[in-house]
């Protein structure tokens, strides 16, 4: 999910979540949210409900086999992802957009419930799986900062910087690193 927003939603699951394959084998989940806000009616002086977003969503490898197990139709759910936009043609040649929901995270709230946790066997192979996926390294990891493009005024850059560019916390100091 590098260089998305990312979205949480809290919800309940509409139908057990429907697990499927890739022809390369890869696990996919996929179910629908149905978040209901409520809002409090002054005029009424009682809690109402508000109009129900139903948002499609999917989860990917590892963690949609452990959502297939542990999830089923009613459970109040935290998920958090990416809102995706997907355009398709219909069969009558309209152009349709809809919004789906590309969950990173998911789990059963304990607002109102409990649960017992247990690690997945495959937890451990689908996290370095998970990591290679998302090797993407981060445009801060390749921020390279050079003393030498600063002023020599400058308190942190000028003559207090080696010419290696490591920041010395005085000029008269050596750096040992």
């Amino acid at each position: 999910m590098s260089g998305e927003t990312s979205t949480t939603v809290a919800g309940n699951l509409t139908a057990d979540p429907e697990l499927r394959f890739t022809d390369a084998g890869t696990a996919v989940a996929n179910f629908t949210i149905a978040s209901t806000p409520r809002v409090f009616n002054q005029a009424r002086g009682a809690w109402v409900d508000g109009e129900t977003l139903y948002l499609r969503a999917s989860l990917w490898r590892g963690a949609a086999e452990n959502a297939a197990a542990s999830l089923a139709k009613g459970t109040r759910v935290i998920a958090t992802g990416a809102l995706k936009p997907r355009t398709y043609t219909t069969k009558t040649g309209e152009k349709r957009t809809v919004i789906e929901f590309d969950v990173e995270e998911i789990g059963a709230s304990l607002r109102c419930a409990t649960a017992t946790v247990q690690r997945s066997p495959k937890a451990d192979t689908d996290a370095a799986e998970d990591d290679r996926q998302h090797e993407d390294t981060h445009p801060a990891d390749r921020f390279v900062l050079s003393g030498r493009a600063y002023a020599d005024d400058e308190l942190w850059f000028g003559l207090t910087a080696n010419p290696e560019g490591n920041i010395h916390p005085t000029g008269d100091e050596t750096y040992a690193g």
